[in-house]
C-alpha cells in the first residue's frame, strides 16, 4: 500500500494512494519524539489496498519536563517522577487529550465515522491515547496502546458509556527499564475489572517496538478497521 505525505506545523499525515481512507489512525508519539518517529512503521504494516487508513501522526507541545531537569521538549505532559503511584501532571494530560479530540473531530468532519478511528500511541502517546480514548463520547474502532501505561487510574469512572465495548490492545516489552512490564500488567488488570476487553501481548524486548510487535498491530489494525 503506497501513501503520500503531506505536513503541517501540528502533525504529519500519511494519505492512501488508492482512494478514499478506509478509516483514520492517529498516532502518538513519546516522550521527546516528533511526529515523524512513527511514519517509518506504516510501511512495515503492509496493509492491503482495502484496508488503508489515513495515518495521523501529531506533534506534542513543547514543555518543560522535571523528570528531566526542567528541560523543554516535545510532551504530552510533564512527568515528575517515575514511580508507581508517583504524582501526575493531571492538567497536561487532560490538555493533550483536548487536542487529540480535536483531532478526531477533524476526521469525523472529513467524513470518517468516530467506529472507523483508531487512537494509537507509544509511551507517553499511549497514555494520552487510553485516557482520550476512553473518554470519547462517540464508540472508536479501538485504541493501540504500546509499551505505556494508564494514566490517572483513579478517574477511570470517567470514562464514556460509548466505549465500554471498545477494543484495546496493549503491548509491552518483558525487560522494559522506562516503564516497567509490572506497571502495564497493573493498567491491564485495572481495565479488565472495570469490564473493558483487553488484549495484552509482550516480547523480549526493552522500551521499543519489535517485528513481531509489528505483525501482531498489523493484523489488529486489519480486524478492527474491517468491523
Amino acid at each position: 500500500m503506497s501513501y503520500s505525505q503531506r505536513e503541517t506545523d501540528e502533525c504529519i499525515v500519511l494519505e492512501p494512494t488508492s482512494g478514499a481512507p478506509s478509516g483514520s489512525v492517529i498516532w502518538l508519539h513519546g516522550l521527546g519524539a516528533d511526529g515523524y518517529d512513527f511514519v517509518p512503521l506504516v510501511p512495515e504494516l503492509r496493509l492491503s489496498a482495502d484496508q488503508s487508513p489515513r495515518f495521523i501522526f501529531p506533534h506534542a507541545p513543547v514543555r518543560a519536563v522535571t523528570l528531566n531537569n526542567g528541560m523543554r521538549m516535545r510532551a504530552w505532559y510533564d512527568i515528575l517522577e517515575l514511580a508507581l503511584n508517583a504524582r501526575e501532571d493531571e492538567s497536561g494530560i487532560r490538555e493533550s487529550a483536548a487536542l487529540v479530540t480535536a483531532f478526531v473531530d477533524r476526521e469525523r468532519a472529513a467524513g470518517v465515522p468516530a467506529r472507523r478511528i483508531v487512537l494509537a500511541g507509544f509511551s507517553q502517546g499511549g497514555a494520552i491515547a487510553l485516557h482520550a480514548g476512553l473518554r470519547h463520547p462517540e464508540a472508536l474502532a479501538g485504541i493501540l496502546a504500546l509499551s505505556t501505561y494508564l494514566p490517572l487510574r483513579d478517574r477511570l469512572g470517567e470514562a464514556a458509556q460509548a466505549n465500554r465495548h471498545l477494543p484495546i490492545l496493549m503491548c509491552h516489552g518483558r525487560f522494559d527499564p522506562v516503564l516497567p512490564l509490572q506497571l502495564a500488567e497493573l493498567s491491564r488488570d485495572l481495565l479488565r475489572s472495570a469490564g473493558y476487553a483487553v488484549e495484552f501481548r509482550e516480547y523480549p524486548m526493552q522500551h521499543q517496538v519489535c517485528e513481531p510487535q509489528i505483525r501482531d498491530v498489523a493484523a489488529w489494525l486489519a480486524t478492527v478497521l474491517r468491523e
